[in-house]
């Protein structure tokens, strides 16, 4: 696209009335095939359970079957919800895509539930929570797995293998100062829910402060309609609080929000709430 910005996608996989499962996987493919051609970094899908109106309670397998079918945008979660899962489980399944799709991989990681408490109580069946500890612990045991390095001569080490050669880029999505400051700790990238919370300018300086100067993501939320009409429609039966009217209206959200953007180059992460979106173009101001 011939930008100073890296643009990205995070798609939640949805389904209109009467669109079939297997219909929103194949415009997922095509989402990102297309956001592969137009020079977009990253394709990220998420997980939400329960729910008839999403298709991605594995993000995990979408990623092997988004890999095997682009070349070189980069395929992730944003994000995989660890407190249902084991953190040994998530290091196993992301070196093994890691090793299958070379320095292309990223996993994100959320803390929230990604459903309602019927499900996680489905999902959590037989978990002891206690033994798991907070987010905290487990994202450390998370980190852990992930880093550690496969020794033979210790036959008691447990070791997320295959040890892939180039490990999956680390993401830990939050929307507050605290998981800020704690991806800073663990050495991981930050990305910030800017379409959950308010605090953008607080988060960004604590993890740039934290991390030496690193830089995180923006998550902003985009609407993107046929037509104004079918927009103004669109925003009143979803109910939002932030009106995005234009495309540029949306860039400028995240471009101009506080003097920190100013100064540093943030990717934008394009959340798709439509069905499918057969063509985007972006025009954004140069710098200076």
């Amino acid at each position: 696209m011939g930008l100073n910005y890296k643009l990205s996608i995070l798609d939640k996989c949805p389904r209109a009335e009467g669109i079939s499962a297997e219909q929103s996987f194949k415009n997922a493919l095509q989402i990102a095939q297309t956001a592969e051609a137009l020079g977009f970094y990253r394709y990220w899908v998420a997980e939400h359970h329960s729910t008839a109106l999403l298709s991605s309670p594995s993000p995990e397998i979408l990623i092997a079957w988004l890999l095997a079918q682009t070349k070189s945008i980069r395929i992730g979660s944003g994000g995989v919800m660890l407190q249902h899962y084991s953190p040994y489980k998530v290091a196993e399944n992301f070196n093994v895509l890691a090793g299958l799709a070379h320095n292309r991989v990223d996993l994100g990681v959320g803390k929230a539930p990604g459903g309602f408490p019927v499900s996680t109580q489905a999902l959590q069946l037989g978990l002891d929570q206690k033994q798991k500890g907070n987010f905290k612990t487990q994202l450390q045991a998370l980190d852990h797995y992930l880093n550690a390095k496969l020794d033979r001569n210790q036959p008691d080490q447990v070791a997320a293998t295959p040890i892939p050669q180039q490990s999956a880029e680390k993401f830990l999505l939050g929307a507050s100062i605290e998981s800020a400051r704690l991806a800073a700790d663990l050495g991981w990238n930050f990305v910030f829910a800017a379409h959950l919370n308010t605090l953008l300018q607080d988060a960004l300086q604590t993890y740039s402060h934290y991390s030496a100067g690193e830089r995180a993501i923006v998550a902003a939320q985009i609407i993107v309609a046929d037509n104004p009409c079918f927009f103004h429609m669109f925003i009143n039966s979803n109910g939002k609080a932030l009106h995005l009217g234009f495309q540029m209206q949306g860039l400028y959200y995240v471009f101009e929000s506080n003097g920190e953007t100013e100064s540093m180059c943030y990717w934008i992460l394009i959340i798709i709430n439509r069905l499918f979106i057969k063509k985007v173009r972006l025009t954004l101001p140069q710098r200076a």
